[in-house]
């Protein structure tokens, strides 16, 4: 660049002497010639400035070669790159094209499991009330038996009795066996639809969705509905007359807690898990224990009910209803937090339809839980697909349903279980916790709801 300027510099001054020995004798005096040694020296000049030309345009040719070279090596580089890509752009594809089928295939097979489930949970409530009705009659046929052995002589008519008593007691065996197979079968079918809907779960965190999922709505793309409860583990012994809840059975001798049927007035035979406490047996509607059933359903399951009743479940706001319908009933709560502290409370409450949205209403009797729900206020019942009229839509900000007042925030046992402590307050309001009266949350461990007719006496 330095000969660039030099020689840039030297032309003008050539040039210009060329031109002042051209101008006409009228305009100025001609200038003296030059001498022959200023000319050479004018000429080395000029010579030495077109060599340092000479190379500035070699170096400055020399690093734009090298500059092209390197430019090149770039997008040598940048082509096998944007090879690769495509090969991995195209198995990438290839694998999401496989994903898809595998997940079509999964929803119709989830599909067809869930009818299924529902089918079999239909004929199980379909032969509890079948054995029912045969044990009544086994019960009739007995006494008619007992009656026809005292009315008639000593030993007339043993041999038919006892035969007949045989087959009764036959039939009675072939019943319970049939029953416990149809039982077997059914939690077969209830493992398989939760490994589907685990498959399903991965295949939704991988990222590959069918196109139509992507269009959904927020709501829409909540977690998926389940089947009704899981009716495993029912005890064999049931009460004749239809007992109305547990306290009923427990009159009825049956003093172990388990899973048995019960039929409410106005009701289908349903089952529910009996807890044992102080002298009586109470009806267990909802229980949280390890964060193994999602608790974000929808308002249909919250109403029918879901979950396993020998795991985490709710019992269902129908079935609910049904019960407290037919008298007046307590309700209490048990919480334990992370550090194992346990606390409960009683309430009396009252329930309403689904017209009024479950509406409920609460009076504490006693407990250690200050402001676990609002009391003296009509509470309604609302989901992320069923807002109640006039509240706020809470389980759109926070997660599952609840009976919410108008302000949102307050005790929700069917948050998110999370098993770790959350660090920020936002994620805590959508999970499982109890707000004091102090405004702190505190994370929950476990939660049990249970019910119990008012004629029990509240306990320690």
């Amino acid at each position: 660049m330095r000969a660039i300027s030099l020689f840039l510099a030297i032309v003008p001054l050539v040039i210009s002497s060329r031109t002042d020995q051209s101008h006409s004798p009228l305009d100025s005096p001609p200038p003296e010639p030059k001498s022959r040694f200023a000319m050479l020296d004018d000429v080395k000049i000029l010579a030495n400035g077109l060599l340092q030309l000479g190379h500035g345009l070699k170096d400055f040719v020399h690093k734009t070669k090298n500059q092209i070279n390197d430019i090149f090596q770039k997008l040598n580089i940048f082509d096998k790159s944007f090879y690769d890509l495509s090969l991995q752009t195209k198995e990438i594809k290839e694998e999401e094209r496989e994903l898809r089928k595998t997940t079509s295939n999964l929803q119709a097979k989830n599909e067809e499991m869930k009818n299924l489930s529902l089918e079999l949970n239909s004929k199980l409530e379909d032969l509890l009330e079948e054995k029912m009705r045969l044990q009544q009659k086994v019960r009739v046929l007995e006494e008619k038996l007992i009656t026809l052995i005292r009315s008639q002589p000593q030993g007339q008519g043993h041999q038919e009795v006892t035969f007949l008593k045989t087959f009764v007691e036959q039939q009675d065996l072939s019943i319970k066996e049939l029953f416990q197979t149809v039982q077997e079968q059914y939690q077969q079918l209830t493992k398989q639809h939760g490994q589907i809907k685990e498959m399903e779960n991965q295949l939704r965190r991988t990222g590959f969705q069918e196109t139509a999922d992507n269009s959904l709505s927020s709501k829409q793309r909540a977690p998926r509905t389940i089947p009704s409860l899981q009716l495993n583990g029912t005890k064999s012994e049931e009460h004749d007359d239809g007992p109305a809840d547990c306290a009923a059975l427990y009159d009825g001798d049956l003093h172990s807690s388990g899973i048995y049927p019960i039929k409410p007035s106005q009701s289908e035979v349903f089952n529910v898990y009996c807890e044992m406490k102080s002298g009586s047996s109470w009806t267990v509607i909802q229980h949280r224990m390890d964060g193994s059933q999602n608790f974000n359903e929808t308002w249909e399951n919250y109403q029918h009910g879901f979950g396993s009743l020998d795991g985490e479940f709710w019992l269902g706001l129908e079935k609910i209803y049904s019960i407290v319908n037919q008298s007046d009933y307590i309700l209490r709560i048990e919480l334990e937090d992370w550090k194992d502290n346990k606390r409960y409370i009683e309430y009396s409450f009252s329930l309403g339809s689904k017209e009024t949205d479950y509406t409920l209403h609460l009076s504490e009797i006693l407990g250690n839980i200050p402001n676990a729900i609002p009391e003296h206020k009509d509470l309604a019942f609302s989901t992320w697909d069923h807002n109640a009229k006039n509240y706020l839509n809470c389980p759109e900000s926070y997660s599952g349903g609840w009976w919410w007042d108008n302000v949102c925030g307050e005790t929700n046992l069917n948050g998110k279980y999370s098993k770790a402590r959350s660090k920020g307050r936002p994620e805590r309001r959508r999970g499982l916790y109890w707000k004091s009266p102090k405004g702190r949350l505190y994370a929950l461990k476990t939660t049990k709801m249970l019910i119990h007719p008012t004629d029990l006496e509240s306990f320690e």
